[in-house]
């Protein structure tokens, strides 16, 4: 799609539309979410952001571990970081990613288990 420019008043020329919904690097998103985190400590993980192919992401990491922990990167929305109830849709959003952050954690669940054929239950009373 083509509009025309208003700087070219003695000939038509056309200049393209802007592409919508492109991704688009803004700092000033980053920034907000940045300066969100600094509203949170916690004694066993880091909270840091970024901006990764136009889109911002939160992470988690885990402080001082000893076992190696995969980062955990949230990313969010652009229509969240625009809500004008910015600050209550990141803390909902981070809550939920700590969440899924300590079950990913597990290394075994008992679902992952197989029961072994030798077990059996102990008889009532007993």
């Amino acid at each position: 799609m083509f509009r025309r420019d208003a700087a070219c008043r003695v000939s038509p020329c056309l200049v393209p539309e802007p592409e919508y919904n492109k991704p688009v690097s803004d700092s000033s998103s980053l920034k907000k979410v940045l300066d969100h985190l600094q509203l949170y400590e916690h004694p066993l993980l880091a909270f840091s952001a970024r901006e990764n192919d136009g889109v911002i992401e939160i992470l988690i990491d885990l402080k001082n571990s000893t076992v190696p922990v995969q980062t955990y990167a949230l990313k969010i929305h652009p229509r969240d970081l625009d809500h004008p109830q910015l600050t209550w849709h990141l803390q909902r959003q981070l809550y939920d990613g700590l969440h899924d952050y300590f079950i990913e954690m597990f290394t075994r669940t008992p679902q992952d288990r197989t029961v072994p054929s030798s077990t059996t239950r102990p008889a009532e009373g007993s």
